[in-house]
């Protein structure tokens, strides 16, 4: 896929969120709420570094059967560096994700960081070492990000197949017992080379993923751009995204001023319904450009279906 970036947005829509908790016992997080800094930009760090929330999406999308139960947990942006994701706070991550213990944990893209600010590498045999810890009954699955490909494509394939969490590209695996069975589908990124002036080509291939489930159980997709949702048919119960930080600095009651999505506001964060079909974004965990969060707290992805 070939993308041409525009240069405005559309207008928001609702998130449709059901729950947000903030996790607490045992992790030593203290949440963004708890802290009183002078200055937004300190508030703002603070809350890239220190805030963990749980989201919680509880939901029967078209094609899921009812009375099939699955929890699903979802960590995406890693963006694994410090200031604000050293490895001791991936650490953390992790263990905040196997609390949940969900029956499956999917990984949506960009493990490490990229911006100007990074005061601590973490290089990938240390952040994959610490997602080698994730532990579900179903597994734990992998997709790549547009940073992943852009800053080092290589690496972070080796890292994430040395701890055996290889990542989906373009494939699709059928996960569960008899009687409650659904695939599990990771598309390959969808602006994985930069062609330059806001133009990009995508190693994604959604029609050919498809082809490769070959019964009539449901089917869950793993992408990291959100953008793909206008192409996703129905035969996808429910699509998971990420790379958008839910805007990453968002101020109340006015949407985010910054999206990188062709789509603005419109796919920026939550759970959205469109012709009956379902995506839910992921605000993600780590930063990009600037180490900073403002009204959108890292967090980790809680889905419960059926």
């Amino acid at each position: 896929m070939t993308i041409d970036a525009p240069s405005r947005f559309a207008p928001p829509q609702s998130t449709g969120v059901t729950r947000r908790g903030l996790l607490k016992a045992g992790l030593g997080l203290a949440g963004a709420g708890a802290i009183i800094v002078p200055g937004t930009t300190a508030y703002a760090a603070m809350e890239a570094a220190n805030g963990l929330i749980i989201t919680d999406y509880t939901l029967r999308p078209p094609g899921w059967r009812a009375g099939q139960r699955l929890t699903i947990t979802v960590v995406a942006d890693i963006h694994a560096g410090g200031p604000n994701m050293g490895v001791a706070r991936v650490r953390q991550v992790v263990d905040a994700a196997n609390a949940l213990s969900g029956d499956l944990i999917v990984l949506l893209g960009d493990y490490f960081a990229t911006h100007r600010f990074v005061t601590e590498v973490v290089p990938p045999e240390a952040w994959s070492y610490e997602l080698s810890r994730l532990k579900a009954p179903l597994g734990v699955y992998s997709i790549l990000g547009n940073h992943d490909w852009w800053h080092g494509i290589g690496p972070t394939r080796a890292a994430l197949k040395n701890v055996r969490i290889p990542p989906m590209e373009n494939d699709a695996v059928r996960l569960g017992e008899p009687g409650g069975r659904f695939w599990l589908a990771g598309l390959g990124d969808q602006i994985a080379y930069r062609l330059g002036h806001g133009r990009f080509r995508g190693v994604d291939d959604l029609p050919g993923t498809l082809r490769k489930i070959d019964t009539d159980d449901p089917v869950i997709l793993l992408v990291h751009e959100p953008d793909i949702f206008t192409d996703v048919p129905d035969r996808v119960s429910l699509t998971l995204a990420g790379h958008t930080h839910g805007g990453q600095i968002r101020f109340p009651l006015v949407p985010p001023v910054w999206t990188p999505s062709a789509y603005g506001a419109r796919f920026a964060y939550g759970h959205i319904v469109e012709r009956g079909r379902h995506l839910i974004v992921s605000g993600g965990l780590g930063t990009s450009k600037v180490p900073l969060r403002l009204g959108v707290p890292p967090e980790i992805v809680r889905v419960t279906l059926g």
